[in-house]
């Protein structure tokens, strides 16, 4: 057994033949979606009532996850924003896929950016999860929003960022 391991680190620690073993193939750079534009403060007010109209503008979307990752919860935002990629997928394969990524990083216990969801929730979302379907996330998905709607979206208005946005 230590042979074997005397074996294994020996190969790890050999020097490489070239410097080209060290170069990393990287993809082109991808390109840089458009910048989403500044909204009017007549239009940033309105996100004081609707947190469905400040997910749905892309700026708005963007100044809640940065004031959301200011506070540690913007997992909350990203999770919402999965689902809503999660619902416009056709495939069954791909909605497979994704549907399995979502549950391992934000629904099951443990997940790095694990939602603050109950038990029952928990619990239908598995077992919608068997057969994926578009409407499988719905209701986390709308636990969230309502967290979001009742807890962060008025600390949200109060905030800096917010308040910038209507001057």
């Amino acid at each position: 057994r230590a042979k074997e391991i005397k074996t294994k680190l020996g190969t790890l620690l050999q020097k490489p033949d070239s410097a080209i073993d060290f170069i990393i193939p990287y993809p082109e750079k991808p390109e840089k979606p458009p910048k989403a534009q500044k909204p009017s403060p007549e239009e940033a007010l309105q996100w004081r009532d609707s947190l469905e109209k400040l997910l749905q503008n892309p700026y708005g979307l963007n100044s809640f996850r940065n004031f959301l990752r200011s506070e540690f919860s913007e997992e909350n935002a990203e999770f919402w924003v999965a689902c809503e990629d999660y619902k416009k997928t056709k495939s069954p394969v791909k909605m497979a896929e994704k549907a399995k990524k979502i549950y391992e990083e934000f629904i099951q216990t443990e997940a790095p950016k694990e939602v603050n969801i109950d038990h029952f929730t928990k619990a239908i979302t598995m077992k919608n999860l068997v057969e994926p379907s578009p409407s499988s996330f719905d209701m986390a998905q709308k636990r969230i929003f309502a967290l979001m709607e009742k807890d962060s979206l008025p600390r949200f208005v109060r905030s800096e960022f917010y308040q910038e946005l209507i001057k």
